[in-house]
């Protein structure tokens, strides 16, 4: 992935792991990237587990961090223009090489639509999150 990163241009933060000789828990890595997003130091960010999913259910516990799976391109730029998605959560144990590269490739080059009826859902989101806030 940070391959088809450095072929758009892009700046990557590397926040993998080198091995799998020490297994990681996927809500460690979830925060860790939320972290960095809310921090600045990134816009946007990738998490991969076995399905996608728990990555995305860990992600989307971060108020501001709006996290999905997508195993297709439709919903990795779609995610993006509509929902300001800015966590890809990907499904190792789902999604090939090339296909991964595809969704990556889709959901950095998408951009926030930004119309009314999406800010307007946006703006729910983040009340929900106010409201459900310990």
């Amino acid at each position: 992935m940070l391959e088809t990163l450095a072929a758009l241009g892009d700046a990557a933060v590397d926040l993998g792991t080198d091995t799998d000789a020490v297994r990681i828990d996927y809500p460690d890595k979830a925060r860790e990237l939320g972290e960095a997003i809310l921090g600045g130091e990134a816009e946007r960010g990738v998490l991969v587990c076995g399905s996608g999913v728990g990555a995305s259910v860990a992600a989307c516990k971060l108020p501001g961090i709006r996290a999905a799976v997508c195993h297709d391109a439709y919903s990795a730029h779609q995610g993006v223009e509509h929902d300001d998605m800015n966590i890809l959560c990907l499904g190792s144990e789902i999604v090939g090489e090339e296909l991964a590269a595809e969704l990556v490739r889709t959901f950095v080059n998408a951009h926030f639509n930004g119309g009314e009826r999406y800010l307007r859902r946006l703006e729910k989101v983040k009340e929900l999150e106010k409201a459900h806030a310990r």
